[in-house]
């Protein structure tokens, strides 16, 4: 496992003073600017609604700021927050569409995205660098004194360009170093929260192959029950070891429905503070980690978000105070432990979750099903622990035996449940190479350690996967697999946090390696264009995903489809089916002219650079897609 070194001090003066090393833990980080400094962007003075908070668990990120409700509508002003000037503007059909960041004298920075339209003076000066470089996606990085701003002066107006769902500003706060601030910590009246978070379960999972939870090796999740801000469990939480906590919890704001993101979560254990998070001054590059925040596998399996209680390996940000076991609560026999779970939002409205957790040694236990009629085996890998569930149609257990370099191991079954014995084995012992029970013989199909924070490389007959010391959270015992043209590499439910390179062999009779790629398959019917370099019949490509991957030749160009043709203007739908838009360019009378991509709605149309010079003459579009495919249509206006 990962040792965290910058927690090193903390584990050791745990030793010997126990959770007690928690009583100078800092409540939040100190503002760093005036509560009063920053306007508030949209309709400032009146009242205004969010639908996203600083916080909230987005599919690889932090949600970094606020979400600002623009009346369903887009074309709202949008006001500088405090005097500055503008340091940053970008334009693109993704992520935050048209945005501007404005570098205020305090050395903070405000940014506003997606953006229907900047302000004059900037969108001439985007416009005419867009003409000059002949493309639409376009960052540019102004002078400090070439767009100077006052606070409350209108720099854009509010839209739905980008990666938004729906028309809204998205507004930030982040200091030089890129982090990023809750901007509700500025106390703005424009918005009203006295709503406490929502607590709706809690997830606990053994950590090691010594702990149980319910006298079994699974994570259990437990509903809550609600009486006003206090929150419970039916039942008592009988563990043992090990275990660590998980929250689900949600906020909303007063006057909206949007589930929002809850800043803070503090455990307390008998009375002692052992954790909390404090959702605050996230740093940019590392806003990925939160796949390590979250339980990973039930946010990718079923859409639910349980933020861990502790500190997992791997996961730097700091947003963290926690005692030497890092959060994780050692459950011993016949122990008491009265537990307090506080959920806190930026406006300090609190709820709180108490249960017990009862400290049971794990016994051997026995139930049957009668509707078990043959033996089967099935295993999986929670963290470094082979666990195999085995039907025993038996009345006396059977043992599991194991195969690992011509060596024979006896796994005796911690229990059974229903007729299914639970067998549990250390990986770090080495992997298996199959196992048998009743007669049935499986391979087990994992085939290297990965261990985290180190370079490291695995290779077989058709793939080699290179790993950076940044890309695994923590050890990862992988499997790989070729059937029909798919490659599996690992596991979809396992996160990465920098991507991996990927070299493999592909069957490349009858393909045009020229249109051909990887893609990733993911767990649906949908192929997302990974790319990849030929060299002879091996491709070589970069992911961010564990799972499966198949090379697919794209041979059908883009599609095309004219919407509107005049003497002011241009319009288009675009599309292509596999590989994806790469480029596209169009010209009238010869002449190159800017087209505007909204990946929404697939449409684009013109902007002209003099407004006074109807269009005229052979109109040439031209789009690309990311096999190389063009497809040309040509029309007169």
């Amino acid at each position: 496992m990962k040792l965290n070194k910058k927690r090193l001090a903390t584990a050791i003066l745990t030793v010997f003073t126990g959770f007690g090393a928690m009583a100078q833990m800092p409540a939040e980080p100190a503002m760093p600017a005036p509560a009063d400094y920053f306007l508030f962007p949209i309709k400032p003075g009146e009242r205004n609604y969010l639908s996203g908070t600083m916080g909230e668990i987005r599919s690889n990120h932090f949600h970094g700021g606020l979400d600002i409700k623009t009346d369903q509508r887009v074309g709202l002003n949008v006001h500088a927050a405090a005097d500055g000037y503008i340091s940053r503007v970008k334009q693109s059909s993704y992520g935050y569409g048209n945005i501007i960041y404005v570098t205020h004298p305090n050395g903070l920075v405000t940014t506003y995205a997606h953006l229907l339209e900047y302000y004059k003076p900037l969108a001439d000066y985007m416009l005419q660098k867009q003409y000059e470089k002949q493309v639409f996606d376009l960052e540019l990085f102004p002078e400090p004194g070439q767009f100077p701003v006052k606070r409350g002066d209108v720099i854009g107006l509010s839209g739905n360009t980008g990666g938004s769902g729906g028309p809204h500003l998205h507004f930030e706060i982040r200091d030089k170093e890129d982090r990023l601030y809750n901007p509700l910590r500025y106390t703005f009246k424009e918005v009203l929260d006295t709503t406490p978070p929502d607590i709706y379960s809690i997830g606990i999972s053994p950590l090691n192959i010594h702990a149980r939870v319910g006298n079994a090796f699974e994570r259990a999740e437990l509903r809550t029950k609600q009486v006003g801000t206090n929150y419970s469990l039916a039942d008592t939480v009988f563990a043992h070891g090990l275990v660590g906590l998980e929250l689900q919890t949600i906020d909303r704001l007063d006057g909206a429905t949007n589930k929002n993101g809850t800043q803070e979560v503090t455990l307390f254990v008998n009375g002692e503070q052992l954790y909390t998070h404090y959702i605050d001054r996230v740093p940019f590059e590392l806003s990925r980690q939160v796949s390590q925040h979250i339980n990973y596998d039930q946010y990718k399996r079923r859409g639910r978000t349980f933020q861990k209680a502790f500190v997992d390996h791997g996961n730097d940000l700091p947003l963290y105070k926690a005692n030497g076991y890092d959060g994780r609560l050692k459950v011993q026999p016949d122990s008491v432990y009265q537990v307090k779970l506080v959920a806190r939002d930026s406006y300090n409205n609190t709820s709180t979750l108490s249960f017990t957790v009862k400290g049971q040694k794990p016994s051997f236990t026995q139930t049957k099903s009668a509707s078990v009629k043959k033996p089967d085996i099935a295993y999986e890998v929670i963290g470094n622990v082979l666990k195999i569930s085995a039907t025993d149609t038996s009345s006396t257990p059977q043992n599991i035996e194991l195969f690992k370099g011509g060596k024979t191991m006896m796994l005796v079954p911690s229990y059974i449940n229903n007729s299914v014995s639970v067998s549990l084995y250390d990986l770090r012992a080495g992997i298996p190479d199959s196992m048998r029970f009743c007669g049935l013989n499986t391979s087990i199909g994992l085939e290297q350690m990965v261990p985290p924070a180190q370079d490291f490389q695995f290779r077989n007959d058709y793939l080699k996967v290179s790993f950076d010391k940044q890309s695994l959270y923590d050890t990862l015992y992988l499997h790989t697999n070729l059937d029909k043209g798919v490659y599996t590499i690992g596991d979809y439910f396992t996160p990465l946090h920098k991507a991996v390179k990927v070299t493999i062999k592909a069957d490349t009779t009858g393909i045009d390696k020229r249109k051909a790629a990887v893609y990733f398959l993911g767990t649906g019917r949908g192929r997302g264009f990974t790319g990849g370099k030929w060299e002879g019949n091996t491709i070589t490509f970069y992911t961010k995903n564990m799972g499966k991957f198949k090379v697919l030749e794209d041979t059908k160009e883009p599609y095309i489809r004219l919407i509107s043709k005049s003497r002011n203007g241009i319009s288009f739908k675009i599309s292509d089916d596999l590989s994806g838009l790469n480029s596209f360019n169009a010209w009238v009378d010869g002449k190159w002219i800017l087209m505007k991509y909204e990946h929404k709605n697939a449409t684009i149309w013109s902007e002209k650079l003099d407004k006074s010079i109807p269009l005229s003459g052979e109109v040439v579009l031209k789009v690309k897609d990311n096999a190389g495919n063009e497809a040309t249509y040509t029309t007169r206006i």
